[in-house]
This record gives structure tokens, C-alpha cells and sequence, in this order.
């Protein structure tokens, strides 16, 4: 009887938000309008760096790369979650939701140690400003690129590998709008101590590893930015770093509380929330701190409009 539950659970059914029928087409809206600001603002930084000459540096390249994968992460969960906002059926089978939890862990770390290696940028710009040009080649960045890549698939394989592994034989109801590793691993039919340690040891390795690496990085820049004689040249250097630590801050601290606090059930109300948060809410808010808080941005998106130059 328990090999014939355990094969019965071949899709799992994703609760989502608002079963409420009247809600529902108001958070499809709100949603939908959210993930269209998404794909053009993200779309649209990426258009004006590759466009403009003037932004061709290591900084705009990694921003680029950042909002490439802001579209990628998102798109993994939120297509999925507007159908599912206007449909009775609200099922993903097995695979799909293996498949979907991967590739959305892919992203995330790979989006995690980006931002550690923009820190690093960020420490040779102000730091190293001589050498800066000759360290940070194109080719360098291309490779730091593909180790933030390769941490993706290796640290979403741990995750998905372990979490999938184990028996699922009812209850197949996800409280989630996607198939996210703590809110699957609650359905799990078997002890899931050993998953609570090895996402604390990938969680460790992909999110506080990187975290950490960014706060000592600026910890040195800060100390090189105080030995800096000009007023008017420190404001500047703590400019450039500042949309950065903004950025790092939204991303990392959700991230740390949902894959960092293994089998906690106080996490099951907000852990939606948390989600929606380093999910979207910063994949929509990157391109408007990366742009609104910098002039180089600001003249590319005029000079691609045909407005002149921007204001100094």
C-alpha cells in the first residue's frame, strides 16, 4: 500500500494567491502590469548598453548580464502564476515542477555570486583605477561570468536533486504560487532532516558566501573611500556603490531567510510574500535604481530617443 501512494502523486497542485474568484482578476492585473515593467525596463537597459559605446565597461556589462537574468528569473514563475490566476486548474506534474524548481535555483544562485563579482568590480574601479582597464578585460569578465554560472547549475542541482529524491505520497497541495524547495519539501513522506542540511550547506556556500564576500570587499572600498582628500570625490565614490549595496540588500536577505531557516513552520504564511519580494519586486526595481541613480543611463536612453543630450 505505501509503493502504491507513493507512485499515485504524479502532479502536485499549486495554491497560489486569492482563492477568492472576485480577487483573483484584480491580482492577475496587478501582476500582469508587473511583469510587462519588468521585461521592458530590464530589456530595455540591456538595449541601451549594447547600443551606446560610452557604457561598453566591466560595471554596465554585469548590469547587463544582471538584467538578463532578472528576465529569466521571473519568467521561470510568473507566466505560470497569471494562468493559474484565472484557471480552476492549478496542477504541474512531477517534472515540470522538478524542472521548474532547477531552472528558478539556476538563476538565483547564479544571480547571488553576480553580485559578489559587481563588488569585486566595484573595489578595482575604485581602488585600482590604473590598472583597472588592464585586470578587468573582457575576457576576465566573460569568466567571472561563467564561474557565477557554473555555481547556478551546481548549487540548484544540490537543491533540486535532494528535494525530488524524496517519496511524495499525499497530500499534492503546494501553499505556493511556484514549486519552491521549502514549501515541497513540507508535502515530503519521509524524515527530511538530511534536506534541511543540505540546503543549509548549499545555502551557506551560494547565498552567505557571496553576501559575505560583497561586505568585506566594501568594507575595503569604504576605508579607501575615507582616505580620499576631496568631499566632492568621496559623494561620488559612495554613489557608484550605493545602487549596488541597495541591490545586494533586497536579494540577499529574503533569500537568506527562506533557504537559510530549514523546517521552520513560521515561514509558511509569509514565505509567499518573501518570494513575490526577491522574486519580482527586485527584478523590477534593479533597472530603476541602476538608472535613475546614473547619469551615463540616463544620456544613452535620451541619445536612443533622439532627445539630445541629458541635462547636466
Amino acid at each position: 500500500m505505501r509503493d502504491v501512494n507513493q507512485s499515485a502523486v504524479t502532479e502536485f497542485i499549486l495554491l497560489g494567491f486569492a482563492p477568492n474568484a472576485r480577487i483573483s482578476p484584480l491580482l492577475f492585473t496587478f501582476f500582469l502590469v508587473f511583469y510587462l515593467l519588468i521585461l521592458v525596463s530590464n530589456s530595455l537597459l540591456v538595449t541601451l548598453i549594447h547600443q551606446d559605446s560610452c557604457l561598453h565597461t566591466p560595471m554596465y556589462f554585469f548590469i547587463s548580464v544582471l538584467s538578463m537574468l532578472d528576465v529569466c528569473y521571473t519568467t521561470t514563475t510568473v507566466p505560470q502564476m497569471l494562468v493559474h490566476l484565472l484557471s480552476k486548474k492549478r496542477a504541474i506534474s512531477f517534472a515540470r515542477c522538478a524542472a521548474q524548481m532547477y531552472i528558478f535555483l539556476l538563476f538565483g544562485v547564479t544571480e547571488s555570486w553576480l553580485f559578489s563579482i559587481m563588488s569585486v568590480d566595484r573595489y578595482m574601479a575604485i581602488c585600482q583605477p590604473l590598472r583597472y582597464k588592464v585586470i578587468m578585460s573582457h575576457w576576465v569578465c566573460l569568466a567571472l561570468v561563467g564561474i557565477c554560472v557554473a555555481y547556478g547549475v551546481v548549487g540548484g542541482l544540490c537543491y533540486t536533486f535532494f528535494a525530488m529524491r524524496l517519496p511524495y505520497c499525499g497530500p499534492n497541495e503546494i501553499d505556493h504560487y511556484f514549486c519552491e524547495v521549502p514549501a515541497v519539501l513540507k508535502l515530503a513522506c519521509a524524515d527530511t532532516s538530511l534536506n534541511d542540511l543540505v540546503d543549509f550547506i548549499t545555502g551557506f556556500n551560494v547565498i552567505v558566501v557571496p553576501l559575505s564576500l560583497v561586505i568585506i570587499v566594501y568594507a575595503n572600498i569604504f576605508a579607501a573611500i575615507m582616505k580620499i582628500r576631496s568631499a566632492q570625490g568621496r559623494i561620488k565614490a559612495f554613489s557608484t556603490c550605493a545602487s549596488h549595496i541597495t541591490v545586494v540588500t533586497m536579494f540577499a536577505i529574503p533569500c537568506i531567510i527562506m533557504y537559510m531557516s530549514p523546517g521552520s513552520d513560521s515561514l509558511s504564511n509569509s514565505g509567499k510574500k518573501m518570494a513575490l519580494f526577491y522574486n519580482i519586486a527586485t527584478a523590477f526595481l534593479n533597472p530603476v535604481i541602476y538608472s535613475l541613480r546614473n547619469k551615463d543611463v540616463k544620456k544613452a536612453f535620451l541619445k536612443l530617443m533622439g532627445w539630445g543630450r541629458a541635462p547636466e
